[in-house]
Formats: structure tokens, sequence, C-alpha cells
């Protein structure tokens, strides 16, 4: 991520890879000096800075090995830059030490430039780069969105939202009504045309940029369920949208998707069913993620945004009478929609 954060105040606290962060871009740049400042704030351990020199500037990632692995970054980027996709060129590199000298995509986040005005343009332009990385999708490459990652990504749910934040343990006809919904949800995704997936293709992770729009945060990319990532861009952590309006979105890249010769369904009503309960799949899985930010890694701000994934679980769920089981249960927590 590269948006630029808002000013704040100079932190009188050592920052030894900071430093360090800055002497390993001005070496691979052959400079003697230049502008260092945050550029982006991450739920991950990494960080990013940009340097400027003049009008020039880059983006340095600060990846502390012991927590962050920057090799599937390098070879994903490579991928994308194969794909013919906007993405951060890495231009130098130190593994060991976990620093990566990154070009610069720009300073706005499509999060931070979207509105009810432009969307309907910033979204067509989003879906480009999408489709060029499912058309490039081959098995074997990337690991796979398999049974088990799906289900150990659920599993976050009742462990941290629930466990941790609620302070409460499902009983067992609630763990039993559970199981059911992850049995639904897993085989819905797991049924679906497999294809690259970028994992987090949303507003905060497309930069406003030229060409639009640069793709980042790429590095856990995966091959899995095709609705994934479109369901990502239209029901964000960050940004909610009118059911209406993302139906019409949904159905806009599912009529581009047949037209470059995406394996889609042929009914968009059955399109439209897997994209919801994949999109159901992630807004459990973001509850705990962001549970476990707060509690685990003392990160608290993420908590603010799950009464949004609340409103989207109940909002799908309500349409679907197998997904019964998973209303009653969000009843029972007193998870209720807070609009």
């Amino acid at each position: 991520m590269t948006a630029t954060p808002p000013p704040q105040a100079p932190s009188t606290t050592p920052d030894p890879r900071r430093a360090e962060a800055l002497d390993f871009a001005l070496q691979a740049l052959g400079l003697a000096e230049g502008g260092f400042a945050p550029a982006s704030a991450d739920a991950s351990f990494r960080r990013y800075f940009r340097l400027e020199s003049g009008e020039r500037s880059w983006i340095v990632m600060d990846a502390p090995p012991a927590q962050e692995n920057c090799e599937p970054f390098i070879r994903i980027a490579a991928m994308m830059e194969q794909a013919g996709i906007h993405a951060p060129q890495v231009l130098a590199q130190d593994l060991a030490r976990g620093y990566l000298l990154l070009s610069d995509l720009g300073r706005q986040t499509l999060l931070q430039v979207i509105d009810e005005s432009n969307a309907d343009a910033l979204f067509t332009d989003a879906f480009e780069p999408l489709l060029r990385w499912q058309r490039a999708s081959k098995p074997g490459v990337l690991p796979a969105y398999d049974e088990a990652l799906l289900r150990r990504e659920l599993a976050l749910f009742p462990d941290w939202y629930v466990a941790q934040h609620l302070r409460t343990a499902l009983t067992p006809l609630q763990a039993a009504a559970w199981a059911q919904v992850q049995a639904l949800l897993v085989g819905s995704a797991l049924a679906q045309p497999q294809v690259y997936v970028h994992r987090d293709y949303m507003p905060r992770n497309l930069m406003h940029s030229d060409p639009n729009p640069g793709v980042l945060d790429f590095q856990d990319a995966v091959y899995g369920p095709i609705s994934y990532d479109v369901v990502s861009l239209f029901k964000d952590a960050f940004l909610s949208w009118p059911p209406a309006r993302v139906e019409t979105w949904a159905r806009q890249y599912w009529m581009r998707a047949h037209e470059v010769g995406l394996p889609v369904r042929g009914d968009f009503a059955e399109f439209f069913r897997e994209f919801e309960w994949m999109g159901l799949q992630r807004h459990l899985k973001v509850l705990g993620i962001f549970a476990r930010i707060h509690y685990r890694d003392g990160k608290p701000k993420y908590l603010a945004d799950t009464p949004r994934f609340v409103r989207y679980v109940r909002q799908t769920a309500s349409r679907y009478d197998e997904l019964a089981p998973l209303l009653r249960l969000f009843d029972e927590l007193g998870l209720v929609d807070q609009a």
C-alpha cells in the first residue's frame, strides 16, 4: 500500500530499521540523500516509506524477515508485469534484511478518490487488470485456495471474533449450525471455476494512477474461486454500496468476463449466488482477522469497521433459505445491523 497517511507528530522512539531502510534505498539508487517519510499504514508487520529526490520518488518496503517473506511479492510482481498489469516494479532487494525498493504508483488510492459520481468509471477501469490477471491463470503456479485454507479462514470467526471479542463460546447446537454453514460456503467456493486470486482486490489496494489503476498488496495471491476478487472489489472492508448497485456492477463484470473468454457461469443468477456466498466466506473471515489484529497485534482501529461486515453477512444470509442457520446464529450472538 502506498497511500500517503495523514501528518503525524515526529516520533522520538528510536527506529533503527527505518534508518537502515533509508540507507539501503540510497545505496541502491546511488543517492547521497533524499526525503524519507511513511507512505502508508498496514495491518501486517510490513511498512512502506516514500523516498523523494527532486521530482522523482520511490517506495521502500520494510518487511522484517522474522515476520514477513518478500519472495512471494517479488515473484507475483513479475507475474503481474507479464500479464500487463500496472503493479510496482522491484528495483532492488535485500532479502536477508527484509527491504525492497519499488516503483511509486502514486499517492492516492481509489478508496481516497471514489464517490457516487465516479464509481462507475473507476470500477470499469478496475475490471481490466483483474480480467488480465484471471486470463493469465495456470494451475500449479500459485498455492491452491483449497478446502483446508477456506476452513482455516472461516475458523477465524469463532476463534477470534466470537471467543475473543464477544467473550463467548458456541453451544453444541450453534456449533452444529456453524458446521452446516461452513460446508455450504466451502462447497460453493470449491465448485467455482478456478483462476488467479489477488485475495484483497479492493479500492484501498488500487492506486489512482496512469494507467489506472495500479495494483498493490498482492503477495498473498492464490489459485481459487473466480468470484473472490470481484466480491472483494464491491463489498469492501472500508466502503459500502447499495445492494442494487453492487448487483449491477457484478453483472457488468460477468458480461466482460464472458467477452474475454473467462469460465464464468453461463447464467448470471448462478454466478451471483456464488459471488454472494463467496463474499460471506470473506466477510466472516475478516471479522475474525480484525478481532485478531486488535487482541493479538494491538491495532484496535480495524474493529471499528466490523459492523460493516455484520451488515454484509445479514443482508446476504437473509436472501437464501439455506443460510437461515447463519442468520439465527447472528441473532443469538447479538450481532445486529447497526445501520
